[in-house]
């Protein structure tokens, strides 16, 4: 019988790549332990990112080829998933216990960004992160109504400063319209609105949270340059649709992350395709292709080209979005390929250098 070597084991697991990271798991360096007892080999692997509903499938994939290796009569694979806080996130006090911060942005509004926001933040918290929501769309929130939250429903104060986030499907919320009439429109200056977007920012006690999704405002004026500048985001995620008019002003959000110098993780492409209910026809009615070039032309990922479905929209209206109203869907799978690619991204990118954080009550 052949002597298993740790080399060995290291090269049948670089066979496999880890398609989050785009890596095999010995080059990601995941590879934590190997323990060979003659024939019997256990291997520990570490993901930096939330994988739950993926790993076990991993595990069984990488088991499997170690059980092809000569001499190795039964092998065990064990795989955690643990994430690791943003350098810059000690920087902003009320942060403290967030250890990433996802924006989720357009350049424009109507494509679908706050949709895709509570998908990701519910596909994140599926894969068993501790997850919220932080709607700084002051002048138009909606993720109160998406997570099925009562209209009128007021976070808890606590020690006179700080606002208890609501909890909904398992993720902490946050939103202005929390804290103002549903029915009155915010009639705000721009240094108003910025002012108590920082509010909410500084003000929320979040509770040991793995990320936070910020549903950012659409546009990429001084409210989105200001949260940018004051928040430690860890990444972006650019919501588009395929019609040209969306793509101009998606590249706008692009330039706009790269010059605060916030790691752009994906481009989302919505409403790509209508596949006709009856027929089965499938049209692009606002285009075909433009978040593919889009995610070219500025060398990032296009992370998923998601339809236009009514489902989508009637379940979010409902206040349980895709994701987890009808998780085993293709489109609910979809959000989870964004979700662990979204994460993966950030776990790659925390070494890179990020801009100083300034924090301002003005």
């Amino acid at each position: 019988m052949s002597v298993v070597t740790r080399a060995a084991v290291e090269a049948a697991l670089s066979q496999y790549t880890d398609p989050h990271l785009n890596q095999d798991p010995v080059s990601a360096g995941c590879l934590r332990e190997v323990d060979i007892q003659g024939g019997q080999i256990k291997v520990r692997l570490v993901l930096g990112y939330a994988a739950g509903l993926f790993k076990s499938g991993w595990a069984q994939m990488l088991q499997m080829a170690l059980e092809n290796l000569d001499g190795v009569e039964r092998a065990q694979v064990q795989i955690d998933c643990v994430i690791e806080a943003h350098k810059a996130q000690d920087q902003v006090p009320a942060l403290a216990n967030v250890k990433n911060v996802i924006a989720v942005a357009s350049g424009k509004g109507g494509v679908g960004k706050s949709t895709t926001a509570a998908n990701l933040a519910l596909a994140l918290a599926r894969e068993g992160a501790r997850v919220g929501i932080l709607d700084a769309d002051i002048y138009g929130p909606s993720q109160g109504i998406m997570f099925g939250i009562a209209p009128g429903t007021r976070p808890e104060v606590r020690d006179q400063k700080w606002f208890v986030p609501l909890e909904a499907h398992g993720v902490q919320v946050m939103s202005m319209a929390f804290l103002a009439d549903d029915n009155t429109p915010m009639v705000w200056r721009g240094p108003m609105v910025s002012g108590a977007l920082l509010q909410l920012i500084t003000q929320t006690a979040w509770s040991d949270l793995d990320y936070l999704v910020v549903d950012m405002p659409p546009g990429t004026g001084d409210i989105q340059l200001t949260l940018a500048q004051k928040v430690p985001v860890a990444g972006a995620v650019i919501v588009t649709t395929p019609q040209d008019l969306a793509l101009l002003d998606a590249k706008k959000g692009v330039e706009m992350f790269r010059k605060v110098h916030i790691p752009v993780l994906g481009v989302v492409e919505n409403m790509a395709v209508h596949i006709c209910s009856n027929c089965g026809h499938a049209e692009h009615l606002f285009g075909e292709g433009g978040g593919e070039k889009l995610a070219a032309q500025y060398g990032v990922d296009l992370l998923a080209s998601l339809p236009l479905s009514m489902a989508i929209r009637m379940q979010a209206d409902g206040g349980k979005p895709t994701a987890i109203a009808d998780p085993e869907s293709q489109i609910a799978m979809i959000y989870q390929e964004i979700a662990r690619s979204v994460a993966a991204r950030i776990a790659q990118a925390d070494a890179q250098q990020m801009p100083s954080i300034e924090v301002s009550e003005d």
